[in-house]
């Protein structure tokens, strides 16, 4: 048996959407981007919704259009992909490394307040892994600060907080469609916000400045979606539903059916709808194994297994001269202990028992 740790849902559904578009002539960003942006603004309950070609693009443009630039400073969680702090430095910003909740993985609003200067014009806090961070305690810090908050949504598309979609609680939201995100267009993004102003900004910086064609009002980028992707896009978010149910229903069986002492499950605090992109495991001195023992272990079993992220951002080299003290330790100590197990809707249930077998086994 082998189970990969990730696998895009992708069916004859997708390919039909494609080839559609393929047979239309029109490749480039036209109708079915106009659809795709719609339906997600519809869906996520903003007013707009901009299509690019890829979550970091999403970071960046965001970025861009909240006036961020040299000489400013954006708080970034520390355990995160790398693009969330590497999006700020395109801009010629200076990210600004906090530490996450022990539990949730998620940035703390206490390590955001206490790391605010002069200089901090915004906050990126990150759903990690499908969880939503505490929305409320970040924006009660942004907005006593004037501070622009930008939703990381890569890995949460359809995960809420209280009630309200990812990408509609902040004054933008970042989205990514990689492949093995909960839903894909292949590569892909999209920024939501319910701002007209930063909308009109947005479609400005994705395509070159152009207010008009050839008339360009200010420096861009060539960061549009193509039409082959967005009708990728809409067959999968319709799917979207569907395939957050399975992920959340694999996960739960993975919560009460694994038992080993030394393992932490994934912890949902009150008022959350997880997501479950990635389902990550904290492996404390009590396990039986060494993390790299284990993963040999599940190799062999043929369960794979991926470390998100096996180094925090502020120990990255291209940071760490800017950081050279553990300023922040639980991101370290996450680094050296999580694991994801296969989590994704095309696990069936033979597939889960097995995992949770095979792991249990380890006692």
């Amino acid at each position: 048996m082998q189970i990969p740790v990730a696998r895009p849902a992708i069916g004859q559904d997708e390919i039909s959407a494609v080839t559609a578009v393929l047979e239309s002539g029109m490749l480039a960003a036209g109708e079915r981007v106009a659809e795709f942006e719609k339906k997600f603004a519809d869906y996520c309950g903003t007013t707009h919704a901009v299509a690019i070609n890829n979550g970091t693009a999403a970071l960046h443009a965001a970025l861009l259009a909240a006036n961020i630039g040299p000489g400013d400073e954006v708080i970034v969680p520390s355990f995160t992909f790398f693009a969330t702090a590497s999006a700020v430095s395109m801009t010629g910003a200076k990210p600004i490394f906090v530490d996450v909740n022990e539990q949730t993985f998620c940035i703390d609003p206490a390590q955001v307040e206490n790391h605010i200067t002069p200089k901090t014009k915004a906050v990126i806090g990150v759903h990690l892994f499908g969880q939503p961070f505490d929305v409320h305690g970040i924006k009660q810090v942004c907005e006593s600060h004037n501070l622009t908050l930008i939703e990381d949504a890569a890995q949460a598309q359809g995960a809420m907080c209280n009630g309200e979609k990812a990408g509609a609680m902040g004054h933008m939201g970042c989205f990514s469609f990689y492949a093995t995100k909960n839903m894909t267009t292949g590569e892909g993004g999209m920024v939501t916000t319910s701002d007209k102003a930063l909308n009109e900004r947005l479609r400005l910086i994705i395509n070159h400045g152009q207010s008009e064609k050839y008339f360009h009002t200010r420096i861009g980028y060539n960061y549009r979606l193509t039409d082959v992707a967005a009708a990728i896009g809409l067959v999968q978010l319709k799917k979207l539903e569907k395939f957050n149910m399975r992920r959340r229903k694999n996960a739960e069986y993975f919560d009460t059916h694994l038992s080993v002492k030394g393992l932490v499950t994934p912890v949902v605090t009150q008022g959350m709808h997880h997501v479950y992109h990635q389902y990550v495991l904290r492996l404390t001195d009590e396990f039986p194994m060494k993390r790299p023992d284990f993963i040999e272990y599940l190799k062999v079993k043929g369960i794979g297994t991926a470390i998100h992220y096996p180094i925090p951002i502020h120990h990255q080299p291209v940071y760490a001269r800017a950081n050279e003290d553990d300023s922040c330790p639980i991101s370290t100590s996450l680094a050296s202990s999580v694991l994801s197990i296969p989590v994704h809707p095309l696990l069936d249930q033979k597939e889960l028992a097995y995992i949770c077998e095979s792991i249990n086994r380890v006692k």
